[in-house]
């Protein structure tokens, strides 16, 4: 070995072993990596979120909506979904909930802007083993996948205190009226701006059962017009409030 090549050595293995150490005991299995799908709208942030993960990490798919996340992590079965919360077509409360509900062993992590701590607190209580936010990703992504692939939840420091105290508390029951997982589906894509008809097209059904969901909506909930429609969708966290 010429001193070059061993001088090379010398500066990259330190820097190579908690990689290749992690690579071997990580649920990819001995010298695999855990594959990740990761669902982010954003493609310049998706970009970045998977340079940080890579290369400890395998990458196996990037989504925009939920709806492609729910229908890719069927197929891919990854080790670890990261998903954020606010994508168009199917926001990521209920596209993480279907997710657990249909493989109720999928690792879930969320990564968002949104440090809402009573929305943290309803997906580590339902279906999410982590929640990070993205302003601290660069610090805390990998970390928290490794936490998650031992079996552990993780949550961002910034939540730990606020998340630690509403878990102390009684979960009230919900009073009133409850929108169904097809009715929550139906608003979004109204609320989005999709047609009845362009929203049947996505969701597989008639025009005339997406309209029978809005006019139930509207009903059920005494909303009188299309705009008190989208403020119950953004009350209801179906979109961004933007």
């Amino acid at each position: 070995m010429c001193f070059g090549t061993f001088l090379l050595c010398c500066i990259l293995l330190p820097r190579l072993g908690p990689v290749l150490f992690h690579g071997i005991w990580n649920a990819g299995g001995p010298l695999g990596k855990a594959r990740i799908l990761l669902a982010d709208d954003h493609t310049l942030v998706a970009e970045a979120i998977q340079r940080l993960l890579e290369p400890e990490f395998e990458v196996v798919g990037v989504v925009a909506d939920g709806r492609s996340l729910v229908r890719e992590a069927c197929s891919l079965k990854p080790d670890v979904v990261l998903v954020d919360l606010n994508m168009p077509m199917l926001n990521g409360l209920d596209a993480g909930e279907q997710l657990k509900a249909a493989h109720p062993g999928m690792k879930i992590i969320v990564l968002t802007m949104n440090e809402d701590a009573e929305i943290a607190a309803q997906t580590m209580r339902t279906w999410a083993s982590g929640y990070l936010l993205k302003k601290s990703a660069g610090s805390e992504l990998v970390k928290a996948v490794r936490e998650v692939l031992r079996g552990g939840k993780y949550i961002t420091p910034a939540l730990e205190d606020v998340l630690a105290e509403l878990s102390t508390r009684e979960r009230a029951p919900e009073a009133g009226r409850v929108l169904t997982q097809r009715q929550r589906e139906v608003l979004q894509l109204l609320a989005e701006g999709y047609t009845m008809k362009e929203a049947a097209a996505i969701l597989n059904v008639t025009a005339r059962t997406v309209a029978f969901h809005k006019y139930r909506i509207m009903q059920d909930f005494g909303l009188a017009n299309n705009s008190e429609l989208l403020r119950f969708a953004m009350k209801q966290r179906v979109v961004n409030q933007t």
